[in-house]
């Protein structure tokens, strides 16, 4: 399983797993877009990268799946494929996304929820059992 949506009163939440750190954000990142989009109806005609780092696993999430809500804003891009990494040097983690999508058509896609942030209450990154896992709540 690579993530399941959990019962919340207002927002939408969900809980992603991965072996791996790189595949926990990847999981996280098809959850947050699934909270909008149809995958399915999704091609993967546009390429998008995006580069970031934080001071923890956590804030590194945090603003991953942020800058996914603020490309959909801004470039209309919604991603159905992610090909992460994650390096850790000098106490600071960087993330590498490639992404693939396309530009958000209403009349071509099964558009759902409109995703305004992820919020920061209940918000989790652990491993337990050599397994990595994630609580996140999205403000729709």
């Amino acid at each position: 399983m690579k993530y399941k949506f959990l019962d919340h009163t207002a927002d939408t939440m969900f809980e992603a797993y991965g072996k791996s750190v790189e595949e926990l954000f990847e999981n996280c990142a098809l959850a947050a877009e699934e909270i909008m989009v149809d995958l399915k109806t999704l091609g993967v005609e546009e390429h998008y990268e995006i580069a970031i780092d934080s001071d923890s696993l956590e804030g590194l999430l945090y603003d991953f799946l942020s800058e996914l809500i603020f490309v959909k804003d801004t470039e209309g891009l919604l991603f159905r494929k992610f090909n992460i990494t994650i390096l850790h040097k000098n106490k600071k983690y960087e993330l590498i996304a490639k992404c693939e999508g396309e530009i958000l058509d209403r009349e071509k896609h099964g558009l759902r929820a409109d995703a305004k942030a992820i919020t920061k209450h209940e918000f989790i990154v652990e491993q337990r059992n050599k397994k990595w896992y994630a609580n996140v709540i999205v403000d729709i």
